[in-house]
């Protein structure tokens, strides 16, 4: 299903809610852009995508016009399929204050590539969601190709139901790329690994039709293209499931080589702020590891609360540092340590490809069974003992416990 020449709206729509999602954006469109010869490509003409009025924080310039605000690039032009005019990001915008300053910083970094961003605050009050959907609905119903960071997003899945896009992307969003596509193939609902085993609440029970709406868009069919575009190790991808892989080319040609530091740095997790690891027991391993491995600083995760932070730097003497953008990016920039330590984690499988060709150590420690808090779900010490054993490139320390 092709638009009409002329018809306003981008050949591909990126909806993204993290900075990880967006950098893996990037990737992609890094990726098939050079993948794919001149000759071949096929271009039409667009042109500028309508708003609902929306303001871009980064820029301070309604998302409205039809002209890239850091190119001034106009989006009426041949455009390739996968960049510049022919890719629009949205950003659906959370509340929490960390999340969204990555989201700036990566905003920058997207327009200096040449795509255009829209800003949308998505979750700004009571009325936003309909605001955001009503302005993205025309946009939705003209775009060929849909590029999404969270399918398990509820924003996401009801975005899912607008689209008439015959090619759907899914991105990496860490770990839960994993879980996604093994749920896809054994045709369960989507729910995030660390919700499962609890009873559904009633918000579930009355989205479960979108969400299962939103499943069956993301499986193939004569009708519809499923990709996905990961730097995890995927196993299981349902037939017709086309799995490319991640392999962070934009990153490197981007970023770095760093300056490489002698001692190691610790990658913290948001385990605690999930429900899943116990506060304390996540101390004391954060201070044991620390200690053995001559770690000082400690790169903190976007989600984890100011409180426990300001308990870690008390009692381990570590320096906090909180990163303004995706730790691989940071990696790549420099300076970093020459042993990073991470507890189970997508950063395992995404560090040792950000930093090919460096003398950058990567070592992941294994969650104890004892760590878990009892409200964990079931499939909690499964999983993240998956993550670690599947992740390539890495060196892997025994629980702390046994440290």
């Amino acid at each position: 299903m092709s638009p009409r020449a002329g018809s306003a709206g981008p050949h591909t729509l990126a909806f993204v809610e993290s900075p990880v999602q967006l950098l893996n954006v990037l990737e992609w469109a890094h990726a098939h852009a050079h993948s794919a010869t001149a000759p071949s490509a096929v271009a039409e003409p667009v042109s500028g995508a309508g708003s609902s009025g929306a303001t871009d924080p980064v820029s301070g310039a309604g998302s409205s016009g039809a002209t890239d605000p850091v190119s001034g690039a106009g989006s009426s032009g041949i455009a390739d399929p996968v960049s510049g005019a022919g890719l629009t990001l949205v950003v659906l915008s959370p509340n929490d204050p960390m999340t969204r300053g990555q989201l700036r910083r990566m905003a920058e970094l997207a327009r200096d590539e040449g795509h255009q961003v829209r800003w949308e605050e998505a979750r700004g009050g009571t009325t936003a969601p309909f605001h955001t959907i009503g302005g993205l609905a025309p946009l939705l119903r003209r775009a060929r190709r849909i590029v999404m960071g969270d399918p398990f997003s509820r924003y996401v899945q009801l975005l899912l139901t607008i689209t008439r896009a015959r090619d759907l992307v899914v991105v990496d969003d860490g770990t839960a790329t994993m879980e996604f596509v093994a749920q896809l193939a054994r045709g369960e609902r989507l729910v995030r690994w660390h919700r499962r085993g609890g009873r559904p609440g009633a918000r579930d029970v009355i989205f479960a039709p979108v969400s299962a709406s939103a499943r069956r868009r993301l499986t193939p069919s004569n009708r519809r293209t499923v990709e996905v575009f990961s730097s995890m190790p995927i196993d299981s991808a349902p037939d017709g499931v086309r799995v490319t892989a991640n392999d962070f080319s934009w990153t490197r040609a981007r970023f770095g080589p760093p300056r490489i530091t002698k001692s190691a740095d610790l990658v913290g997790t948001s385990l605690v702020e999930t429900g899943v690891v116990d506060p304390d027991r996540y101390l004391e391993a954060v201070r044991a590891l620390a200690k053995t491995h001559g770690a000082t600083r400690y790169f903190a995760h976007r989600r984890e609360s100011t409180d426990k932070l300001h308990r870690l730097a008390a009692e381990t003497g570590l320096e906090i540092v909180r990163p303004d953008l995706p730790l691989e990016l940071i990696a790549r920039r420099g300076p970093i340590g020459r042993t990073i330590l991470s507890f189970p984690s997508t950063v395992v499988h995404t560090l040792p490809l950000a930093l090919v060709g460096t003398d950058v150590r990567v070592a992941v420690c294994d969650i104890d069974p004892s760590w878990l808090t009892e409200n964990a779900s079931p499939r909690a010490q499964g999983f993240l003992s998956g993550v670690t054993g599947t992740a390539r490139d890495v060196h892997r320390l025994s629980s702390v416990a046994a440290v």
